[in-house]
């Protein structure tokens, strides 16, 4: 009996390896990736994966310029893929439709945005969503500045914040979230579009705070800690399995490559979203995000196959959309 993802695989081949050959600008042996810092350990990983299976013959680049910032780059046809840790925004996809340039949108797996503090840090377990949008909201700006301000127990000790800048899907996904609107946020902050960069800041201050995605504290989780997110039901820590059931509100967040259509018809590129989409359960288990069911990755290549140009999303990031809503969904050319 031929397993799901053996099926799952077959489709792939059968899909990218018949497909027709056209002109794009990228050279044909060169795959351009940039965009989220969040998605990069994912797609960094594949490349690896890819490359050594192609023997070198093919070179892969992997950046990391924010998933806005690597939107920039795609929609102006300058990569051939684009790391996405939030949908296409209606801007952006003005910007696509301008420079002639079709997509798809690829869910690829699910990320838990995690909130962290220093391990140092021995007065903070959890966190209601309205006291994070007490610390982060623009009001909050050169007033809320000490911890005792946001809790009266905790220490009268200076809050340090670290987080992403305004490139990144994951500041988009976390303000609308927390503070009701992407891009609301105070701007008295440590900032970087490289979340290591965010991790060694929080380790080294104990009186600091930040969020970033998932696996960048799963790696760090010596130097970092986790903080439970309480919105009203219980503080919840992000994990796997609170992930899949729905519970690690309002955290729970697909993750996305969007492929250039041009670049698809690449046989080069096309074979390395087949093996993005194979490999991938493996792979995002690996470096700890959580992967879709196989019948998710199946969807997803049945829908590359049947060329589902566009976002399953009306140009803007939505909280709290489940796996399998998700994928009910059919995509569209805003």
């Amino acid at each position: 009996m031929v397993s799901t993802m053996s099926r799952v695989l077959i489709l792939a081949c059968a899909i990218f390896l018949t497909r027709p050959i056209s002109a794009c600008a990228a050279t044909s042996q060169l795959i351009q990736i940039d965009g989220s810092s969040t998605v990069f350990p994912i797609s960094r990983a594949v490349a690896e994966g890819f490359v050594k299976l192609k023997q070198g013959a093919i070179k892969v680049t992997v950046g990391i310029s924010g998933t806005g910032g690597g939107f920039k780059k795609f929609c102006r046809g300058e990569i051939d893929i684009n790391d996405a840790s939030r949908p296409i925004l209606k801007s952006e996809m003005q910007i696509c439709k301008k420079f002639g340039i079709r997509y798809m949108e690829l869910p690829i797996a699910y990320d838990a945005l995690t909130v962290t503090v220093n391990p140092h840090n021995y007065w903070v377990k959890s966190l209601t969503v309205t006291e994070l949008k007490k610390i982060w909201e623009p009001a909050a700006q050169g007033k809320v500045m000490i911890w005792n301000q946001i809790r009266s127990q905790w220490p009268n000790r200076p809050l340090k914040l670290f987080g992403p800048g305004e490139d990144s899907g994951t500041f988009d996904y976390f303000t609308e979230a927390i503070v009701g609107k992407a891009k609301s946020s105070r701007t008295d902050f440590t900032t970087s579009e490289d979340d290591n960069v965010l991790v060694r800041g929080i380790a080294d201050d104990q009186n600091a705070l930040g969020y970033f995605g998932y696996a960048y504290h799963i790696e760090n989780q010596k130097k970092l800690k986790a903080v439970a997110i309480d919105r009203g039901k219980g503080a919840v820590f992000p994990s796997s399995t609170t992930v899949e059931d729905g519970t690690y509100e309002p955290f729970s967040r697909p993750v996305f490559i969007y492929a250039c259509k041009k670049s698809l018809d690449r046989p080069e590129v096309g074979e390395f979203v087949a093996y993005y989409l194979t490999k991938g359960p493996q792979i995002v288990k690996q470096v700890k995000y959580v992967p879709l069911p196989a019948s998710g990755y199946a969807t997803v290549i049945s829908n590359v196959k049947t060329g589902k140009l566009g976002t399953v999303f009306g140009g803007q990031s939505e909280v709290g959309v489940k796996i399998s809503d998700l994928l009910k969904r059919e995509a569209k050319i805003h």
